[in-house]
């Protein structure tokens, strides 16, 4: 007996694994060279493909297609409709099954919906990419990233708060856990009060207030 669970209507290939509780939903079809950790979840009309790799905890929203190629860690976010490639240069003519390009999400990244992630990139820990976005290079851990193309347009606490300017210190504060970051070198945001392989305490996992509230007071 398999350890997730599938809706009648997915289809999960013989030699795909799949780790305990992760939820397939509707019209999903998970190939069978996939690898899928625990605790996922795939909603409506997901595909991944063989040769992708997806950690655990990892939520991944209606129609999003993940390719050969591709890598998601860990507590990785996946909005409605992203676009994930794994070659930069398509022809029906010619076969690059060979050639398939590396993607590499890293833990805890959020990709919008309808966000397009060209391929043989990197999306850094904790990087925020808004809704549409065109991503064609690599992004920094906590950068947020808007645009088309995309552009970095400073940067997200892992709580998903945008951060301000930073204060006399040099530090920014995010606004819902109160942890702060900090520019270790330009271009380089670390946070001060918990390292970004740890997992969050149980306290700090709950959202209590709607993202407009911190918009408008943060």
């Amino acid at each position: 007996m398999e350890d997730y669970i599938a809706h009648p209507t997915a289809c999960v290939d013989e030699g795909a694994k799949v780790g305990r509780n992760t939820r397939i939903w509707h019209f999903c079809h998970v190939s069978r060279g996939a690898v899928i950790g625990d605790d996922c979840v795939l909603g409506q009309n997901v595909f991944v493909a063989d040769e992708a790799v997806i950690g655990s905890r990892v939520k991944i929203q209606n129609n999003v297609s993940v390719y050969g190629g591709t890598i998601v860690e860990d507590d990785v976010f996946l909005g409605p409709s992203c676009v994930l490639t794994n070659v930069s240069n398509p022809r029906a003519q010619i076969s690059r099954r060979s050639l398939y390009e590396r993607t590499l999400i890293r833990r805890g990244a959020t990709l919008g919906a309808n966000a397009t992630i060209v391929c043989g990139i990197e999306i850094g820990r904790y990087a925020f990419i808004a809704a549409g976005a065109v991503v064609t290079r690599n992004v920094a851990d906590y950068a947020l990233v808007v645009g088309v193309p995309g552009r970095q347009d400073g940067w997200m606490s892992r709580h998903g708060q945008r951060l301000g300017e930073p204060d006399n210190d040099g530090f920014m504060v995010c606004p819902e856990s109160g942890y702060r970051y900090r520019e270790t070198s330009p271009g380089v945001l670390r946070c001060v009060d918990i390292d970004e392989d740890a997992d969050l305490p149980e306290s700090h996992r709950t959202g209590v207030k709607p993202y407009g509230s911190f918009r408008k007071t943060g």
